[in-house]
């Protein structure tokens, strides 16, 4: 049996109910928005311009690449391949010596974490952030929280697209219509939306719009298990 039809029956039997919380990372489980805020107006600088809050809004949750693009279009400068790849060593090299200093959690994230990974759901990190940084943030968060994880620079299109959460979904042998997300921007949750799963929206930075699949929430405080079961099956009535 090929690996996708293994997918499908593994996915086929599972009940109408809620079997994985998908989660975010950046400013959805860690206040880590505001350390790459400190990175991007430093690289918009090492750039010979300046970060306007408008280009900052549009790239939180953005894939590296689309956050580069954006940047590179904003202050009118020829993204080469070259370019952007100096750019992106730049990121990634400022933002480690950001996160080596400790990453705070978001409010009530470490609970609702903890709530979830002991009610026996299972779990998957799904961010866009690259490998070798969300490696070091795992040191905060945990690695025995999740069942897998996804990273940006290990599918072919990050969020928006719903390639991430795809790919978790797959990992977990679970279909995208039984897991939550739990998001903070619009363009995580337009990727989980994408993909077929609940949305926990949980705002951070920017505000994000409603829909028929997203379930909004001001805080991840005192949410605990039967929070995360509420806000999928509000999604599924």
């Amino acid at each position: 049996m090929s690996e996708a039809s293994l997918f499908e029956a593994s996915t086929s039997v599972r009940g109408p109910d809620l079997k994985a919380v998908l989660w975010d990372m950046d400013g959805t489980l860690l206040d880590s928005e505001k350390l790459w805020d400190v990175a991007m107006h430093e690289l918009a600088a090492e750039l010979g311009g300046v970060m306007t809050p408008s280009t900052r809004h549009s790239i939180i949750g953005a894939s590296g690449p689309d956050a580069l693009a954006a940047i590179f279009a904003a202050l009118e400068l020829d993204p080469t391949p070259a370019a952007i790849a100096e750019a992106a060593s730049w990121v990634n090299g400022r933002v480690t010596e950001l996160f080596s200093l400790g990453i705070p959690w978001r409010p009530g994230a470490r609970e609702a974490l903890g709530a979830v990974r002991g009610s026996g759901l299972r779990t998957a990190l799904v961010t866009n952030t690259e490998r070798v940084l969300a490696e070091q943030a795992l040191d905060t968060l945990g690695r025995e929280h999740f069942d897998v994880t996804v990273c940006g620079d290990e599918v072919p299109r990050g969020k928006p697209q719903p390639d991430p959460y795809l790919r978790a979904a797959e990992l977990l042998g679970i279909a995208p219509e039984h897991c939550l997300a739990v998001e903070d921007s619009p363009t995580g949750s337009a990727a989980a939306e994408a993909a077929g799963c609940a949305v926990l929206v949980v705002p951070c930075e920017v505000a994000v719009e409603t829909g028929p699949r997203r379930v909004h929430r001001a805080s991840l405080e005192g949410i605990g298990e039967s929070g995360f079961v509420s806000a999928w099956r509000a999604v599924h009535v």
